[in-house]
Order: structure tokens, then C-alpha cells, then sequence
């Protein structure tokens, strides 16, 4: 996976995409903006969500999907969701979006837009060992959206989530350099 450049030097911006705002994109923003600062990167990495649609925006994050992030140590209590607009592209490096769907309403694939499963990896290199087989999912997999079922699928969503997360942050941070830099 190679992510985009910065568009201003030792700064990223990454944008996390769904349909409404409550239940996917807030979790990866949550997720991710939690690794990002575990990795000493916050103060260089800006994480923002929005939904394609405008149904939720000023709302709080669903419930379930709260209460999955507060089960795992993570504060989903600053959500408030907002809605994409195109000026979006122009203020983030990379755009992330859960599903094709959403991948299609933000106009598709492009150097600095694709699905936050392409951030999963099949196989990682670790120093000199390849471990095979990481995430079953595999690179281009879509977020689920649990939206009209139970708990589970958001439990589901949350360890996706963290597994492309992972990934992001190790891929931010060599964009970027050692933190302090």
C-alpha cells in the first residue's frame, strides 16, 4: 500500500467516510485518531468524519457503536457528525471511505481516495520475516455497516477497524518520519 504525499510537509490530513455519520466512519475517526496519538504522531495527523448523507449531521454517534469503542477503552463522547462536501478533497491528504458505495459518492478512486480496507494486509513484512495471512479480509474488503443489526456488527466493525488502523498509523508514520522530526 503507498499512501499519498502530504500536500504540506510533516503534516496529514485524513478523512474517514459512511453514509450517515453514526456508526463506521466515527468509529474509525475515534480508533484512529487514538492510535495516531499512541504513536507519538498526534500533534502532525488530523482525523476527521463526515456521511455522505446530511440525515445525522449535529447528531451523537449511535449508541451501539459508542458503547463497542467504550468497551474497548476508546471516548466516542466528541462525535458529532457532519456531512461530506467536496471541499473535503482539497483539505485532506487521504480520503477513506467504508464501502464502494461511499467510495462512489465521494467520486471514486483516486491517488488520495480508496476504501479504508485497502488498508488491509494479507501478508506483512516484519524486519525480515513475512508473516502470511494477517487479516482474512484482505485489501479492499468494505466496512460492514451494522447499522440494522445487533451488537456483534459493531463489534465486528471495531476490530476491522483497528486492524486497518494499525496499518494506517505504521504507514503514516513512515510517510512522515520518527515523531519529534
Amino acid at each position: 500500500m503507498r499512501l499519498p504525499a502530504p500536500r504540506e510537509a510533516g503534516r496529514y490530513r485524513v478523512a474517514l467516510v459512511c453514509l450517515g455519520n453514526i456508526c463506521r466512519s466515527p468509529t474509525a475517526d475515534v480508533v484512529l485518531a487514538a492510535k495516531v496519538a499512541g504513536a507519538g504522531l498526534g500533534d502532525r495527523v488530523e482525523v476527521a468524519s463526515c456521511g455522505t448523507g446530511g440525515w445525522h449531521v449535529g447528531d451523537p454517534m449511535d449508541h451501539r457503536a459508542a458503547a463497542a469503542l467504550r468497551a474497548a477503552g476508546y471516548d466516542p463522547s466528541r462525535h458529532r457528525a457532519r456531512q461530506w462536501s467536496a471541499r473535503w478533497l482539497d483539505e485532506h491528504d487521504l480520503v477513506l471511505a467504508m464501502d464502494e458505495q461511499n467510495l462512489a459518492d465521494v467520486g471514486g478512486r483516486s491517488p488520495r481516495v480508496m476504501l479504508l480496507g485497502d488498508m488491509l494486509l494479507g501478508d506483512m513484512l516484519v524486519g525480515d520475516m513475512l508473516l502470511g495471512g494477517l487479516d482474512a479480509d484482505g485489501p479492499g474488503a468494505k466496512v460492514p455497516d451494522p447499522y440494522y443489526g445487533g451488537a456483534s456488527g459493531f463489534q465486528e466493525v471495531l476490530a476491522m477497524v483497528e486492524r486497518c488502523c494499525d496499518a494506517l498509523v505504521h504507514e503514516i508514520g513512515t510517510l512522515l518520519g520518527p515523531p519529534g522530526r
